[in-house]
């Protein structure tokens, strides 16, 4: 694996030996699948795919059906699109595409030419795409010709992208041979975004062989197997559908169903229509999907397992979906840093499915830390899990700082949430220590949503918190302390934030104006306090459905 000048981890730091350590883990499992007779990459995979099932279908969105061998014929002209823009061996090209079958060319496009997606969500704001195509080094975007209403050449002026490739349509055939500069397994070809803890998303680095590592769990717990049909429900550039959508029905050769936008009415005809075998949501989708009227009008009858995550599943929820389908409800616990520390599986009872995060996976080396950093695994916990082992990420990209943040001094990287382990290895959260709102599955930093609101002329303090909800799981609260004189409501602060450009996921949903904000003993905000403030009491201030 190859950083590019300038960005690799400097010398004798922790990430460098961590690095160091996740590429020799990675070696031995890239070895064991050559000696096993497979070390190809996704590209490999889809040739091997175009040329034994050219007609078998690759993915649907909507009316747009694409064939593997459709995917291998545009992926590669898309390549050559790339190559011919001028962009070098390693570049970094920014993805900007709503979900659908062009993202996913482009993503295989981008391996085949050799270049780094910086792989941006369909729904980030201005604030965040500028952010992340500067973080990212980004020296080029693909992109429709607008975004969220704003001309994307607008929205880029400025950063020194060289290159905009604009596209309507990726259905090409090549008019030659690729140059042969494709990325190995080893190679990043990936950055994506995280919600960090002090403020704007982080970069994460990506390379195949952790997501065939990660296959290999996901074959396993869900029994999956090329006769499988997938619904991703998660947009393509974040960690969760790294190996839903792009790494594993690909690997499999299964159709994948994707949608453009969410919905839980259209999601539950999919499954009917496109007779679903599994399906892959945050919580929160799949409570929409339960109550949904159109959950009594569809047969589900092809569904037999549904794979959540990024926020605690609520047992009873996740017991209905169980009895009303007949699919079992299935998990990873992880990060789109640390890849799966443990799992659940389709050979579990209910209650380790739904009352655990699963059985630690052995080759990930599980380990818990007390506060004071001593190693309670013997004992089970609680501590906060870290591991280290071939589903990690290899850090946060151009950011050695906050590297050093996330491993231990002994090279574990730290996950922020305070687990148990039982004697019979399963795997229970207890706390969060990190600063974070789950919205939806989605990590919203506290830290960055105070940031922005602190920009409001009429703000003198905030503090980010989160409130308990039903369907979504938390929603953000913030606490506010007026300056002098000033007045503000949501709508004001929400019309603030919107000018700025600040994605919609770091508007808070409910606004408390207070005359001051409790501390602890050190000084800082006893956000305790304010979260118990709102337990039990009605919500005069909070938009419905989030505004979004």
């Amino acid at each position: 694996m190859h950083f590019p000048p300038g960005t690799a981890p400097a010398a004798g730091s922790v990430h460098e030996r961590y690095v160091a350590d996740r590429l020799a883990d990675v070696g031995r499992w890239g070895n064991a699948r050559a000696q096993a007779g497979d070390g190809a990459t996704l590209p490999d995979v889809v040739r091997r795919h175009a040329a034994r099932n050219p007609g078998g279908l690759a993915f649907v969105a909507g009316d747009d059906r694409m064939t593997w061998r459709q995917f291998d014929a545009w992926s590669s002209a898309f390549a050559l699109r790339l190559v011919d823009a001028g962009l070098e061996r390693g570049a970094r090209v920014g993805v900007l595409l709503p979900d659908g079958v062009a993202v996913h060319v482009v993503y295989l496009a981008a391996m085949k030419a050799g270049v780094v997606v910086v792989a941006i969500g369909p729904r980030a704001a201005r604030l965040e795409v500028r952010h992340l195509l500067t973080v990212g080094g980004a020296s080029a975007l693909v992109s429709l010709e607008s975004h969220r209403g704003e001309p994307v050449a607008a929205l880029i002026d400025g950063l020194g992208i060289g290159t905009h490739l604009v596209i309507d349509d990726v259905s090409a055939e090549p008019g030659r041979e690729l140059p042969g500069r494709e990325l190995g397994l080893g190679d990043i070809h990936l950055l994506n975004s995280t919600s960090g803890t002090t403020g704007m998303p982080k970069c994460v680095v990506h390379n195949q062989d952790r997501w065939f590592y990660y296959h290999e769990l996901a074959r396993e717990c869900g029994d999956l197997n090329g006769d499988d049909a997938f619904l991703t429900l998660i947009p393509a550039p974040y960690g969760f559908a790294q190996w839903t959508a792009n790494f594993t029905p690909t690997i499999l050769g299964a159709p994948t169903v994707v949608m453009p936008r969410f919905s839980a009415d259209e999601a539950l005809r999919l499954i009917e229509r496109e007779r679903v075998t599994v399906v892959c949501c945050v919580s929160t989708q799949f409570i929409m999907m339960l109550n949904s009227p159109v959950l009594e009008q569809v047969d589900l009858s092809s569904l037999r397992c549904m794979f959540t995550g990024g926020e605690a599943v609520p047992f009873e929820r996740a017991a209905e979906f169980e009895r009303r389908t007949g699919a079992r409800v299935l998990q990873f616990f992880g990060s789109n840093e640390t890849g799966a520390l443990s799992r659940t599986s389709v050979t579990d009872t209910v209650e380790q499915r739904l009352r655990t995060a699963g059985k630690v996976i052995d080759g990930m080396r599980v380990r818990l830390f007390a506060e004071d950093g001593t190693d309670v695994t013997a004992a089970g916990g609680p501590g906060q899990a870290a591991c280290a082992g071939p589903a990690t990420c290899l850090g946060y990209f151009n950011d050695p700082e906050a590297n050093e943040r996330l491993f231990t001094p002994d090279g574990w990287m730290l996950t922020g949430d305070i687990c148990t382990v039982d004697a019979d290895g399963y795997l229970r959260v207890v706390d969060r220590k990190s600063d974070f709102i789950i919205r939806g599955g989605k990590n919203i930093s506290a830290a960055a949503v105070e940031d922005q609101v602190g920009t409001h002329p009429a703000v003198a303090m905030v503090a980010a918190v989160a409130v308990p909800d039903p369907t979504f799981g938390e929603r953000v609260c913030a606490f506010v302390v007026l300056r002098a004189g000033a007045a503000l409501d949501l709508d004001d602060l929400r019309g603030h934030l919107d000018a700025r450009g600040v994605s919609r996921e770091n508007w808070p949903e409910r606004l408390e104006i207070v005359d001051d904000l409790p501390r602890g003993s050190g000084g800082k905000v006893a956000k305790s306090q304010l979260r118990d403030r709102l337990r039990g009491r009605a919500a005069p201030s909070a938009v419905p459905n989030g505004g979004r």
